[in-house]
Order: C-alpha cells, then sequence, then structure tokens
C-alpha cells in the first residue's frame, strides 16, 4: 500500500501514534461517565437536600410526617408513604450505584442518620420529555433526571419518590466543554506524542542506519574503519558480527592475492626457463612461435594479478586534481603516438585515490586508442558529481554485450586476437576502480558511431 512509509523509521512512527491514539479513543468512553455524572450531580444534590429534611422532620416529629409530605407533594416531587417496600433490589448501571451511592452519603450528612435507600430508575430525559439520546448528553439544551427510588423513615415507614429535576445552570456549554476536552487532552497529545515518537524511534534506528551505511561503504573501501559496537544489544550483536565479516573479507582477500601472486612469481621461473631455451633453439620460425606463446603467458599472468590487485586499494585517499591527471594521461599517450584531446574542465577536486584512479581512466583510453584514431575526453560538471566521457569513434559494441564486456576475461569475437583485444580485463579493472570510488562506468554506443565510456565520480564542494 502506497500510504505505508518504506522505511523502518516511519513505520515505526506510525505505529507508535496509532497505537497510542487507538488507546485513547478506547478511553474516550470516560468523557461520557464523566459527562453523564455532570448531567445528574446538580438534580442529584438537590433531591438528596429535600430528602434529608423530610428524614430529619421524621426523626423530630413523626406525628406530623404525613401533614409535611402532603405539602411537599407536586408534579415533579411525587411523595407516597408506605409500610414496606414495593419492589426487590435491582441490580443498577455503573451511572445509577454511583448516583445511588451519592444520595445515601449526601442523605446521611444532612440528616445525621443511616437511612436505608434503593435507587430503582434514574432515566435522562430531552426537553420533549423523551429518554435522551448521546446527541441530547453533548448537546447545548438542558437535560432532566428522573428518579424513581425508596427509602426507609426513621419511624420504619418506607417513602417512595418520583423526582424531576432539570440540570441546571452550568458556565460552559457542552459543546465547549467537549471542544476544550478535545484541544488539551486529543491535539495537544498527539502533537507531543508526534514529537516523542520522532526523536525516540531516530534514535532507535540511528545504529541500524550506520549499520546500512556500513555496508554500503564497505563495497567501496574494504579497509574502512570497523562499525562502533553501540545502541541495544540486538544491533550491537549485528555490529559484531558486521565487523567479523569484514575481517573475514579481508583476511580472505589478502589470502587470494598472496596467492596468486605467490602462483605468479613460481610461473615466472619455468617461464625465464623456456624463454633460455627458446634462444638455443636453431629453427628461427619455432623460436619466433615460442617467444609468442611465452610472451602470451607472461602478460596474462601480469594481468590476471593486476586485475586482483585492483579490488585492494594500498594507497590513502586524497584530493584529487583531475584536470592534472587527464593531462598527465595525454602527454602519456602522445609519447606512444597517440592523439587524445581534452574538452572541458573540473574546477573541483575529487576524493580518490590517484594511482588507481589514473589506471582506471588509462585503461579507459587504451581501449578507446585500440579501435579508433579519434578520441576524446570530456569532462562535465555537475552540482555534486564529475562526469569524465572517453569517446571513441570506433565500431562501437552490441546493446547486448555493453555490460558483458565488463566482465573479466570477456572479450568480444573481433578481438579475440590478444594482439588486438588484450586478456579482457582492461574495462573489469577500470570497472572495479570506479566502484572502489563509489563511481559508475557505464558504456553507450553513440548514434552517430563510436563508443562513450561515461566514468561518473562524487566531487568535493567548491
Amino acid at each position: 500500500m502506497k500510504l505505508i512509509p518504506r522505511t523502518l523509521y516511519g513505520r515505526l512512527v506510525i505505529i507508535l501514534v496509532v497505537g497510542m491514539l487507538a488507546a485513547q479513543v478506547a478511553t474516550s468512553s470516560i468523557w461520557y461517565d464523566v459527562r453523564h455524572s455532570q448531567v445528574l450531580e446538580i438534580p442529584t444534590r438537590l433531591i438528596a437536600a429535600r430528602l434529608a429534611d423530610i428524614v430529619r422532620v421524621s426523626a423530630c416529629d413523626p406525628q406530623n410526617i404525613t401533614l409535611l409530605l402532603s405539602h411537599l407533594n407536586t408534579a415533579d416531587f411525587q411523595l407516597s408513604e408506605l409500610n414496606e417496600p414495593l419492589s426487590a433490589p435491582q441490580k443498577l448501571t455503573p451511572q445509577g450505584q454511583a448516583t445511588e451511592d451519592l444520595l445515601k452519603n449526601l442523605i446521611n450528612q444532612k440528616s445525621g442518620n443511616q437511612i436505608p435507600l434503593r435507587l430503582l430508575s434514574l432515566t435522562l430525559l430531552d426537553q420533549q420529555g423523551k429518554k435522551a439520546g448521546v446527541d441530547t448528553l453533548f448537546g447545548s439544551s438542558p437535560v432532566t433526571g428522573q428518579f424513581s427510588l425508596e427509602l426507609r423513615l426513621p419511624d420504619g415507614r418506607w417513602l417512595h419518590v418520583q423526582a424531576r429535576e432539570d440540570q441546571g445552570w452550568t458556565s460552559l456549554s457542552p459543546a465547549d466543554v467537549m471542544l476544550d476536552y478535545f484541544w488539551r487532552i486529543y491535539l495537544l497529545r498527539i502533537i507531543v506524542l508526534v514529537i516523542i515518537a520522532l526523536f525516540a524511534v531516530r534514535l532507535a534506528i540511528r545504529p541500524l542506519n550506520e549499520l546500512a551505511q556500513a555496508a554500503q561503504a564497505l563495497g567501496n573501501d574494504i579497509r574502512r574503519k570497523p562499525l562502533e559496537v553501540k545502541g541495544p544489544v540486538e544491533v550491537r550483536r549485528a555490529a559484531e558480527a558486521f565487523n567479523a565479516m569484514q575481517q573475514r573479507l579481508q583476511h580472505s582477500l589478502a589470502e587470494r592475492t598472496r596467492f596468486l601472486a605467490a602462483v605468479s612469481h613460481d610461473l615466472r621461473s619455468p617461464i625465464t626457463r623456456l624463454c633460455l631455451r627458446t634462444e638455443m633453439l636453431d629453427d628461427e620460425q619455432q623460436k619466433q612461435r615460442f617467444r609468442k606463446d611465452l610472451a602470451d603467458m607472461e602478460g596474462l599472468v601480469s594481468t590476471t594479478l593486476e586485475f586482483v590487485s585492483s579490488g585492494e586499494i594500498n594507497e590513502a585517499r586524497q584530493n584529487i586534481d583531475l584536470n592534472a591527471l587527464l593531462q598527465s594521461l595525454q602527454a602519456d599517450m602522445q609519447d606512444i603516438g597517440e592523439h587524445i584531446s581534452l574538452v572541458g574542465r573540473a574546477t573541483r577536486p575529487v576524493s580518490g585515490y590517484a594511482r588507481s584512479l589514473k589506471r582506471c581512466v588509462q585503461n579507459l583510453l587504451e581501449n578507446a586508442v585500440r579501435y579508433a584514431r579519434d578520441v576524446q575526453v570530456i569532462v562535465e560538471e555537475l552540482p555534486e558529481q564529475v562526469v569524465i566521457t572517453v569517446r571513441d569513434s570506433g565500431p562501437g559494441i552490441a546493446p547486448q554485450q555493453l555490460t558483458q564486456v565488463l566482465e573479466p576475461f570477456y572479450r568480444l569475437e573481433v578481438s579475440r586476437n590478444s594482439d588486438t583485444g588484450g586478456y579482457g580485463l582492461g574495462l573489469s579493472i577500470a570497472h572495479t576502480v570506479a566502484t572502489a570510488h563509489g563511481g559508475t562506468l557505464v558504456l553507450n554506443n553513440r548514434p552517430q558511431g563510436g563508443l562513450d565510456a561515461v566514468l561518473t565520480l562524487a566531487s568535493l564542494g567548491s
């Protein structure tokens, strides 16, 4: 789904915020209880005060209690004497139980007597006398509480009460109270929650981001500084495993290089002996064939060792002046009779390894002059990159082979002869060096003929 963030950071923030908001919505039922209690509190207190007066009179002057009840009896406050309760106790709702407890406490406090009391029913009515719904409860119209209860007077008689009492006056309308509740409880909490979630998740995700950046940088520099072991236990274990993997890779590459260097050294001795024996041959034609085969063997051993070493950077990283590097290569190519034209200049240096980068561009130039006489080196600066394009007017490369020629020991059909095509390692070495610099090497055929080898490197800020 498009609404779900792709990053772990975004997903954790959403989980925290949505989870807390869901919990807040689930607990919003408290508002209904608060509003229900608020509406009934004033009517309950008024009725309790009137009943407490009746209880006090009944305790002091039981003979006149009947006369008192007749004077207090109205349409909204109906009183009737009973010898025993009319109905059995009923189970009340939580709101009803709270109202019954409040009535008991108020009557007992005001009358000074412990009076048994049972709330039979409790109903909220709107202005039309109908049962009030949730919309009425949260509206601005006043609400009336209808009470039906029974209490025992001090002389033992029971009093049945049917009373209706208005909500009374409030300083804030329910809508204003609810809006204030929303702003202070919901909106403020959401803002604080989002800020805390952003900060906390960023703090928790930072070690994972560092681990991802280290893994990405490992491909460019196998000898980079080990990852700092910090953060939660799981992240520490991942960092330790990453550092151990880096050490194993370094050891493996070093072993591979030492192995090939040893093989190269061991092969050069028999090649040298064969060269000496070749010179002792009397057949000149046979001698030339042996010389060529031995030269090919020597070249293959040297270029293979060079390719393996291209993946290992054994020099310090520094700021490189591309203009000086390209001019030096141009002069070298002119010394062997090849004309290279430079177009454009770099105003900012690049960070990299001078010898390796020079060998990368040199391989691109050698590959270009092998198939064409007109070679251009075009330098173009972008906001954060420098693009070096080695352009030739040669036959180009079949589209399906543009990426294959960057693989080791891959040569085109027209270049199977090592006299013209080499050993298929020049472009592979250039590609490996470009990757070690955090850059890219891409080959493109030109519409008008020829090939562009596009080397892209990150540049330093001006």
